[in-house]
């Protein structure tokens, strides 16, 4: 399984694992074991991390928190109070250990630390009422996504999935559209 890396935070990109919240939702850490694939993927995160039952609870629950409160912050209302307790439980959490070397920054911790990162993380993002959060344009996908382009224009949550769909489609729509009037 491979996992998308697009929203510009790792806080972000955690509340992307799961794809189409609105529609038919498709969670990619389904067991314990995608959520350490996922840690380990993840850049600045332990690349060895392990989960049980109650870790893995305690990652999907972040995720929800900060996924409800990256909302609140997209569409202009009062943080969610449950959320900001998870979110800042959380963040209280062990922090994770950082080295630098040689061969450059290496992170280490457990997964309590890593979830404690990404609290963090998501704090600091949040924190900011003038943050450019948004929300992929594509109908079917909900990842929400910080809009670090020129004049805030980003449109999709990345061009190489999202993008590339919405403008294949606009394409084929103008085809349709020119062959249908050639025939008339």
């Amino acid at each position: 399984m491979d996992f998308t890396f697009v929203s510009g935070d790792p806080a972000l990109d955690l509340t992307g694992t799961v794809l189409s919240r609105r529609d038919e939702p498709v969670d990619l850490l389904t067991a314990p074991v995608d959520l350490e694939r996922w840690v380990a993927a993840c850049d600045g995160l332990p690349d060895r991390v392990t989960a049980d039952g109650q870790t893995f609870a305690s990652a999907l629950a972040l995720r929800e928190a900060l996924y409800r409160l990256a909302l609140d912050r997209v569409l202009e209302r009062p943080f969610d109070p449950g959320s900001l307790d998870t979110v800042n439980g959380a963040a209280a959490g062990p922090p994770c250990t950082i080295e630098l070397s040689d061969t450059g920054l290496r992170t280490s911790g457990d997964l309590p630390a890593a979830l404690s990162q990404l609290a963090r993380s998501g704090i600091t993002l949040l924190a900011d009422p003038h943050t450019r959060l948004k929300e992929c344009g594509r109908p079917d996908c909900t990842r929400l996504y910080l809009d670090r382009s020129r004049g805030a224009r980003r449109a999709w949550c990345g061009m190489e999935e999202c993008g590339n769909r919405v403008k294949a489609a606009a394409y084929r729509a103008r085809r349709r559209g020119a062959a249908d009037s050639a025939e008339s």
